[in-house]
């Protein structure tokens, strides 16, 4: 199938440039150029006016956890460890498969509405098998976005036994999902030991083995909390970072979640091995965890994408949104406004969070997958126009998110979900959370 897609304005090389157009053949981005030129070149193609609009590429949600939008609201203003056992492991139990895909759904679409066209999924509500797993792909599926699932590898004795999995069996189950899903233009599978706290070592080395064999990145979190920091140093006599490294897992292929409790020596060895952040500034406010040191990170050499981490720990899921909290909360921690730019939150929000990944998306750029997200111009929150890509980043509201396409297929068109109905996953968590309430009173 081929479309041209024109607008007002495309973010193309790194600029908003006026009166351009993007032809897409089954999905991927064949040329950009002038507006008059390739509806001259095209002359009777499908193609789509955009007029009064932006495009941008779509977002990447380099972490989150799809289940926990269920929880959002739950437990809030609470420390912790309190909200850890209050919210997750409190209504664990009633996350059977039917729920997990409700939970799925409702993050993936939210997501979708807001600009979201991939997401990295750090799922560890596995029952025993791989069937809530794959519940999660299937709503992935369902709904139209492109899906990192990073399935997690978990084997700590003080969580719930769903979470848990010998080490065998989290290689075996995971192994099984990425033959499963190889070459699957939608949905990539990619291991994800939990954290130095929720992982063996032999966990860890598992998953780092796993991701070598698979040729993909692996997912852990690391150093979130102090305490965290404490329990490495108590049990290993090391710092998180330097725990990890003595298991030979720091490297290119390794994606950390948060990194908030660092010192320089670890800052130093993540650039120096190559390792990448998904930074989640929100979650770490909410909860309150601290601030990574980005700028450090990224003056090291360290690669930094962005996610929102679940909708119960942030509570929105907006990259958009997370672009400009990374920006503010580096500003005010630093108390320098030079610390970090407009152009570096972006990338990290699209193209570096694509390339971390390993997808070819994030970018308007010949050869990309066509994952575009046009905003209304027009809309107060992006005005002046003069200032566009400024106000992107610390101005826009998600009322200004119009249309997304992902591998070329309309997935939302003017603000309203077409593959799904929004009111029947509304429907499902309100029967849901009815029915979990009728449980637990």
């Amino acid at each position: 199938m081929s479309t041209l897609y024109i607008a007002d304005y495309i973010y193309v090389n790194d600029q908003f440039e006026k009166d351009k157009g993007i032809y897409v053949v089954d999905g991927v981005i064949k040329e950009i150029g002038p507006k008059n030129k390739l509806l001259e070149k095209y002359k009777g193609m499908k193609m789509v006016d955009w007029k009064g609009k932006a495009i941008v590429p779509g977002t990447i949600n380099a972490h989150n956890h799809s289940f926990q939008s269920l929880l959002r609201g739950i437990a809030v203003d609470r420390p912790f460890l309190e909200w850890r056992d209050q919210a997750l492991y409190r209504y664990t139990p009633f996350l059977d498969e039917e729920a997990i895909y409700t939970g799925a759904l409702f993050a993936f679409g939210e997501m979708l509405k807001y600009g979201v066209t991939t997401v990295s999924d750090f799922f560890y509500v596995h029952n025993g098998g791989v069937a809530s797993d794959e519940a999660v792909i299937q709503a992935a599926k369902d709904l139209g976005i492109r899906l990192v699932f990073a399935r997690t590898m978990y084997d700590w004795t003080g969580a719930p036994g769903s979470y848990r999995e010998t080490v065998s069996e989290a290689v075996e189950r995971t192994r099984q999902l990425a033959i499963k899903y190889q070459g699957d233009p939608m949905v990539s599978i990619q291991p994800a030991p939990h954290s130095p706290h929720a992982a063996s070592p032999e966990m860890i080395k598992a998953g780092h083995r796993l991701a070598k064999e698979l040729g993909t990145p692996f997912h852990i979190h690391v150093a979130e909390e102090t305490f965290e920091v404490d329990e490495t140093l108590e049990k290993y006599g090391l710092r998180p970072v330097h725990y990890l490294d003595s298991l030979g897992v720091v490297d290119e292929s390794m994606i950390a979640i948060h990194l908030v409790w660092l010192d320089d020596s670890e800052i130093e060895l993540l650039g120096r091995k190559k390792a990448s952040l998904a930074y989640c500034p929100s979650s770490n406010m909410f909860l309150s965890d601290g601030v990574t040191r980005i700028p450090d990170l990224l003056k090291a050499g360290v690669r930094v994408s962005l996610g929102s981490d679940g909708a119960c720990s942030n509570n929105r899921i907006s990259i958009f949104e997370e672009m400009r909290m990374c920006s503010l909360l580096q500003k005010v921690t630093r108390l320098d406004g030079t610390c970090i730019n407009a152009k570096q939150v972006y990338d990290m929000g699209t193209k570096v969070g694509a390339e971390l990944l390993r997808l070819s998306t994030g970018e308007i750029r010949e050869g990309m997958k066509a994952d575009l997200v046009t905003l209304d111009v027009n809309d107060l929150s992006l005005s002046p126009k003069t200032e566009l890509f400024a106000n992107v980043v610390y101005s826009l509201q998600p009322n200004a998110i119009v249309d997304v396409v992902v591998d070329g297929k309309l997935i939302v068109e003017n603000r309203k979900i077409t593959t799904i109905s929004e009111q029947s996953i509304v429907n499902r968590v309100d029967s849901l959370m009815e029915k979990w309430k009728s449980t637990t009173n």
